[in-house]
């Protein structure tokens, strides 16, 4: 059995790095995005000051590992095999519930998943003790450590309105201060702003966080805190004088803030959040050392040891702290999670991610309402004045100014976060970097009266389903780590080889999923961030991208109807895939449509027209598609009464013509040749007129009962749909043959005029 244990403990380590790795892609939302938002360098310098953050930072944070051993549960309660169970299902939860978070780009808070997951296995391992022992459920507050884990949890979520309120009110009184012409502000109060945000985050960091190291002595912590008052002196004065001089000097302060701050945030996480992913292992390891070392039976062996206070060595610490690093730079799931909260706090309106709700509707109008009442009490010369050093500057085309907020606003979210963080670790609380640094900007982005009316819904509905996700986090941590650690209680190493097994099933689906969204946005960001375009061009490019969408139609109105008369649900299925991967694409289309319009380089409103019009009516094709391949999918899934034979050669006869005639306007559109265009809208009036022959022809079968009522209404439907099939298709044509005349041109303008 000692093999048992010790691959247990290796394995633990295995799923730390995994852990770190997947970590770190959710937190690193949590210290970059107010450098990446307001471009305050370049992004190699922002992670290479965010990588010294975490560098420093790990070893901080040995006194926060006490979390994982005592802090949610009374180890003197549990034995070693039981604790070695609560661990190992704590871990395989972890990197589960945050890889599928990292996928999909949410920031949820890996604090309250780890304190969760303890909590969840630490209660099932202690029910099943308490029905073993035949006790009541009474007894179960002497397993859990009651006290301490309602101040940990009650932190975490004190902390949203916290930091919330904090960030809202001084990023207010910052922009009164500085306005957002904050350049020529800087050389009268600079220096005391500047030099008062470095004193904070020296103090909170070095003299607050000193505390955690794991390389200070307690004569060093003692005569810091001795020296408490007189260090923040000293630091101040001195903070003050070298911003003046640096702005004497035409240095640009607030840079140096944000990358100062960005440096003491990364440092901050490092040192707070460092328990969640190498806690448990590491207590899982002085667990099996104290074990191995005892010569007593590991179900009979009690795990008070792990109540002492015990530092962590600290290349274990650095160790973490490397791993951290690469996973930054090497990531891309990190920055899927520092967009969502860059684009949630950007100053410029633009596309939105999330779509509005009840409730945000609700609370934009209640907010409105709110406003206006407060509007009405202050008076109009004071109200004038306040909104004038609200007025943002017009964006140019300088990186600046095309950031998503300015420097001021990147330098309040990071005091104010790395603060408020600095402060919980200082008292041993494991506050969530991510609730703290999310809600400090959203806080300090509605005090910038960035959520305009253009914006409000879609960004407050954008914090509600982030928010919801930390609460779904709660939940979801608790009651698969219950699962897991009663599945391995009962099963024993079935257990953990399945569950093993179906965590890396899980994170290869979801690196999977990832990788597909990333490819469509790079296809994105490649469309939005071109250069100007001739309107030729754009003409030609659409013209080609509608030929393509007219393929992928006509292959998929075959196959369905192939699928339906052949009642082969896994063809049927295909076609499904295949449906959502078009309407994915025309998603991307609409995403890119008013930025590809902007760079027409011409002032052509006729090729603007055009592109609007083409997605118009591609949706309009795609909705008459949509329905087609539900229905048939429907029909055959349902085992409803097969189509007869003349019914179904009907079907396939008009299958191919459609195909045919959707292949030959493809073709036109991509030679532009006006002979092309002709035949084309010739042909129109001959294929609608067969579609009317085949609906009279079952309306007689209706009639003779030949035919049954849902085999009838599933027949019209799909020659109703394919008439407009057909008739969208025409009208594509009709639309670039109008264009062309327009235009006045002699040759084609398509891609191969």
């Amino acid at each position: 059995m000692p093999e048992l244990y010790l691959f247990i403990v290796i394995l633990l380590f295995v799923l730390a790095i995994s852990d770190l790795i997947v970590g770190v892609s959710n937190d690193a939302v949590n210290f970059l995005n107010s450098a990446i938002g307001s471009r305050v360098a370049s992004r190699n310098v922002i992670m290479i000051v965010a990588s010294l953050g975490i560098f420093v930072g790990a070893t901080f944070s040995s006194g926060m590992m006490e979390v994982a051993r005592k802090g949610i549960f009374n180890p003197q309660f549990f034995f070693f095999t039981e604790i070695m169970v609560i661990f190992l299902a704590v871990m395989l939860t972890d990197i589960i519930l945050l890889d599928f978070f990292n996928t999909f780009g949410m920031p949820t808070s890996t604090t309250v998943s780890i304190v969760f997951e303890l909590l969840g296995a630490a209660v099932a391992v202690s029910v099943l003790k308490i029905l073993a022992a035949g006790d009541g459920m009474d007894t179960l507050g002497q397993y859990i450590n009651t006290s301490s884990a309602i101040a940990i949890i009650s932190g975490i979520f004190l902390s949203v309105g916290i930091a919330f309120a904090i960030g809202a009110i001084l990023q207010y009184l910052s922009r009164l201060l500085f306005t957002f012409e904050y350049k020529k502000r800087i050389p009268w109060v600079g220096a005391l702003w500047g030099g008062t945000a470095l004193t904070i985050l020296t103090f909170f960091l070095i003299f607050k966080g000193a505390k955690g190291a794991s390389f200070i002595s307690d004569e060093v912590l003692g005569w810091i805190k001795a020296n408490t008052a007189l260090l923040v002196g000293v630091s101040l004065i001195f903070w003050v004088i070298v911003m003046q001089v640096l702005i004497v000097l035409k240095v640009n302060i607030l840079r140096l803030i944000v990358l100062f701050g960005t440096f003491s945030l990364a440092m901050a996480f490092a040192g707070n959040d460092l328990v969640n992913f190498i806690g448990v292992p590491i207590a899982g390891f002085e667990s099996y050392m104290a074990w191995s070392g005892s010569g007593e039976e590991a179900g009979q062996y009690s795990m008070e040891v792990l109540q002492r206070p015990v530092r962590t060595r600290t290349y274990m610490l650095l160790l973490a702290g490397l791993i951290m690093i690469l996973t930054l730079w090497l990531s891309k799931k990190s920055r899927s999670v520092t967009e969502t909260e860059v684009n949630l706090g950007r100053q410029s309106e633009g596309s939105e991610r999330f779509s509005p709700n009840m409730l945000a509707r609700g609370i934009v109008r209640y907010s409105r309402f709110m406003g206006a009442g407060f509007q009405r009490i202050i008076p109009n010369r004071l109200l004038h004045k306040t909104n004038n050093r609200f007025e943002p500057v017009k964006p140019s085309d300088t990186v600046e100014d095309q950031a998503a907020f300015d420097l001021v606003r990147a330098a309040v979210n990071l005091t104010v976060a790395s603060m408020l963080i600095s402060f919980a670790t200082s008292l041993k609380l494991p506050l969530s970097t991510t609730y703290v640094s999310f809600m400090v900007a959203m806080g300090t982005s509605l005090a910038d009266r960035a959520w305009g009316r253009e914006s409000a819904v879609y960004r407050v509905a954008g914090v509600l389903n982030v928010i919801g996700g930390w609460f779904g986090t709660a939940i979801i941590a608790f009651s698969v780590s219950a699962i897991f650690a009663w599945l391995i209680f009962q099963f024993g190493v079935w257990a953990i080889g399945g569950l093993v097994i179906a965590a890396v099933f899980f994170i290869s689906r979801t690196f999977l999923i990832h990788q597909r969204k990333e490819r469509r946005k790079e296809a994105r960001e490649a469309a939005t961030g071109r250069k100007k375009l001739p309107a030729q061009e754009l003409q030609a490019e659409t013209a080609t991208y509608i030929a393509g969408t007219l393929d992928q139609v006509r292959t998929l109105f075959r196959q369905s109807v192939e699928g339906l008369v052949a009642e082969d649900l896994s063809l049927l299925g295909d076609v499904l895939s295949q449906m959502q991967a078009l309407e994915e694409r025309h998603e991307d289309l609409k995403y890119r449509l008013v930025s590809s319009i902007q760079k027409v380089e011409e002032d052509d409103t006729e090729i603007s027209r055009l592109y609007l019009l083409v997605y118009d009516l591609e949706q309009d094709l795609l909705q008459s598609v949509r329905l087609v391949t539900d229905a048939c999918r429907d029909y055959v899934r349902n085992s409803l009464v097969p189509f007869s034979e003349a019914q179904q050669e009907q079907l396939l006869e008009l299958a191919r013509t459609v195909e045919r005639f959707l292949e030959q306007v493809a073709r036109t559109l991509q030679t532009g040749h006006p002979d092309d265009a002709v035949r084309v809208l010739q042909e129109k009036p001959g294929l609608l007129q067969r579609i009317e022959e085949l609906l009279n022809d079952q309306v007689r079968g209706l009639r003779q009962r030949i035919y049954g009522n849902r085999n009838t209404m599933l027949f019209f439907s799909l020659q109703l749909e394919t008439k407009d099939i057909i008739a969208v298709a025409a009208r594509f044509v009709k639309l670039y043959r109008r264009h062309q005349e327009a235009e006045g041109n002699e040759k084609p303008l398509l891609f191969n005029g």
